[in-house]
């Protein structure tokens, strides 16, 4: 396999291991679950798979409360079966990207259950820890993500702890002499065992004030929305002092040195600021990150405008980095539904995809997305995620795009697992589920290959420059420029029939209002 910038125009395929495929019977996906649909996924034409979080962990936030960097949980299953995993992928030409969470542990994890005993000890200081206000209160007025205060208070230190997430997550301290080298000594272990690289979570929570200032309000009116950020007070702040801190650069050039050390890997920063756009641009310059995706496409109005609206100022404030693009992944309501309503029509789908695919920079993929699923309704008594209960039911948590992959419609829980797995099969799913559209060729999943590997063909959608054409409201067009040629891109996601003229004075193309055509027609096609 090429060792060179193999992610440029890349498609990666992301998973979430516990609703992937379960081998071993016990209603949890696993390693050997995902080893065993390595050929459906190399079918699909992706170049690399990023796994959401496998290592240790008391699983309060489903993995992103790492209580060890270098064990597999075992619900997962163990190192080995990384390496057979690497292996077998690479063996299929497909690269694996492992989550790695550098802004805050679990509070099971040794560091933090040696830093919680004492204020002398070598760990002391690795995470924030604060002395209370003269009145007993927290140092200043930061909030979690999950709602509430961001502190909580440990006896044993008569100290306050700093969480940007759940309580179980405390924040580490990258001041504190050692930390750094500890771990870049966790990522070198999973580098050394062959994975090609990191997505990086919460890239811009690693570092706080380190004065501990009040974050100032946010300055817009508190507007009620569908997701954690608009239904809880975390969003009525400015985190100008609780994230995004200057020092973060310093750190990022750190990872890269690491990564350098491993020719062909790379890192994608989970980038989620007051002003996503900007801080992306700054974490992509010089020898920082790789790649980094905002959550712009993520949430937000789901029309053509937007997206225009999005990618033109992430074009507009980069210089020679490059961006990561994705329209569902396991934090937010899947593309299918956000875009086609909730009946989500699979023609909706595949021009979504299509639209995603052709966009510059590298493409993130979220599983499920290839069959266009829609968000599945989990009913209360079976939610599981840690942000749904508190904000039910103005929001409903994140367990509507983490239920399992449907593979086969007729068998028990859509052959997910021969035992009831840990969320709901939808009955929506089951009717998408992979061995029906397997045998469809206009389904979305064939629709899907066929352009992946369409796209394949084309150098200017794979690294080539991006230039918007003047269209309707409800289009998209751009087009998309190498050295060996020029593809003109239209896209009409909003179920209303558009015209739209071909540049240089050429016919008119007619998209219809669940599609897009190749062609050009001089008049309004049907």
């Amino acid at each position: 396999m090429s060792r060179g910038a193999w992610w440029r125009g890349a498609v990666i395929y992301q998973i979430y291991p516990r609703s992937f495929a379960d081998a071993n019977g016990d209603g949890i996906g696993d390693l050997a679950g995902i080893i065993g649909k390595l050929d459906y996924i190399a079918a699909l034409g992706v170049d690399a798979v990023w796994l959401s979080p496998i290592f240790a962990s008391p699983m309060k936030d489903f993995g992103y409360d790492v209580a060890d960097y270098c064990a597999i949980d075992p619900v997962f299953g163990c190192v080995d079966d990384v390496r057979t995993l690497v292996d077998e992928a690479h063996a299929r030409h497909v690269r694996v990207l492992l989550d790695f969470v550098p802004s805050h542990t679990s509070d099971q994890h040794p560091w933090f259950q040696a830093s919680r005993e004492s204020r002398d000890n070598f760990h002391t200081d690795w995470y924030v820890w604060s002395d209370p206000n003269v009145d007993g209160t927290p140092p200043n007025n930061w909030l979690s993500v999950f709602g509430g205060p961001a502190w909580t208070w440990e006896p044993r230190r008569q100290q306050y702890y700093f969480h940007n997430f759940l309580a179980e997550q405390p924040a580490l301290n990258y001041r504190a002499p050692g930390l750094l080298a500890a771990i870049l000594d966790e990522m070198r272990f999973w580098l050394d065992l062959g994975v090609d690289g990191f997505r990086l979570d919460a890239i811009n929570a690693c570092v706080c004030d380190a004065e501990l200032r009040d974050n100032p309000p946010a300055g817009a009116p508190f507007d009620p929305g569908d997701s954690v950020d608009d239904v809880n007070p975390f969003a009525m702040q400015a985190h100008v002092y609780s994230q995004t801190r200057p020092e973060i650069t310093t750190l990022l050039e750190r990872f890269r040195a690491l990564m350098d050390d491993y020719p062909g890997t790379t890192t994608i920063g989970e980038i989620a600021s007051d002003d996503s756009i900007a801080t992306a641009a700054e974490y992509l310059r010089g020898r920082r990150l790789h790649m980094a995706y905002t959550f712009n496409l993520l949430r937000g109005a789901p029309t053509a405008s937007r997206v225009r609206d999005v990618v033109g100022c992430m074009e507009a404030a980069l210089d020679d980095g490059w961006p990561c693009w994705s329209l569902s992944n396991h934090d937010v309501v899947r593309a299918a539904s956000r875009w086609g309503g909730a009946e989500a029509p699979a023609a909706v789908a595949k021009v979504v995809t299509a639209m995603l695919l052709s966009l510059r920079g590298t493409i993130c993929l979220y599983q499920g997305g290839e069959l266009g699923l829609p968000e599945a309704d989990v009913p209360f008594e079976r939610l599981q995620d840690p942000a749904g209960r508190p904000f039910w039911p103005a929001y409903k948590g994140r367990d509507g795009c983490r239920t399992p992959m449907p593979w086969a419609s007729a068998e028990p829980f859509a052959g997910f697992s021969a035992a009831e797995p840990w969320l709901p099969v939808s009955d929506e799913h089951r009717r998408r589920a992979v061995d029906v559209q397997d045998a469809h060729p206009g389904s979305v999943l064939n629709a899907t290959r066929k352009f992946i590997a369409w796209r394949k063909e084309h150098p200017a959608l794979i690294g080539g420059g991006l230039e918007f054409i003047d269209a309707a409201e409800s289009v998209l067009a751009f087009t998309r420029t190498s050295d060996a040629e020029t593809v003109f891109c239209a896209f009409n996601p909003s179920g209303e029939d558009a015209i739209v003229p071909l540049p240089g004075g050429a016919p008119w193309v007619s998209l219809d209002g669940h599609g897009f055509r190749r062609w050009p027609c001089r008049r309004r096609c049907p």
